[in-house]
């Protein structure tokens, strides 16, 4: 690779995002096509809380810094609509919820959409690794960094609270003789 090969450390951190972002962007959309039925909310609470687990690393370490003082273009953006279209398809009936604007800041109230906080993290990921894979490594890291406490790691964390709170739903909502039943079953197995 090209910009980075004098930096071990900085070439491992982005050789890592790269992998994650890979990963995160294949399950989204092939869960977003319906490759997943039964699997949805395992697969995505996995891919964010992995993607999360890469971008609090960048978020840790000291700021990348470009070589070039500006951002080189990337290309044309990644097409995400059809993405968010069919996440929000595939949330139909959870898909908008509401959070805390900034906690630090006050307790105003803000909408937000699963579908738009999926497809905002891949939006971000997928120009750090069209900067990455075009060779221009630190520019990639330094877009994922940047993105992440500036946008995504945000809206990361979001989602992942809401698909852990649907999880939960699906999981503890049942009748109390069915609960009562399946504890029994559970201790006498």
């Amino acid at each position: 690779m090209g910009e980075i090969e004098h930096d071990p450390d900085l070439r491992e951190i982005a050789e890592s995002m790269a992998e994650q972002a890979r990963a995160y962007l294949t399950t989204t959309t092939q869960v977003a096509g319906g490759a997943a039925q039964g699997a949805v909310l395992p697969l995505l609470l996995l891919a964010l809380s992995d993607v999360l687990a890469a971008g609090a690393r960048l978020g840790a370490m000291g700021d990348v810094v470009p070589v070039e003082r500006f951002e080189p273009d990337a290309g044309p953006d990644t097409d995400l609509d059809p993405l968010r279209t069919a996440l929000s398809r595939l949330f139909d009936g959870f898909d908008d919820y509401v959070e805390i604007a900034d906690p630090l800041v006050g307790p105003d109230v803000a909408s937000a959409t699963l579908s738009g906080d999926l497809a905002c993290v891949a939006e971000a990921l997928a120009k750090g690794l069209q900067h990455y894979e075009a060779g221009r490594e630190v520019e990639g890291l330094w877009w994922w960094q940047f993105s992440y406490v500036s946008l995504w790691g945000e809206r990361a964390a979001s989602a992942l609270r809401v698909l852990q709170s649907a999880l939960a739903h699906l999981r503890l909502d049942v009748e109390d003789d069915v609960a009562a039943e399946a504890e029994y079953d559970a201790l006498h197995a």
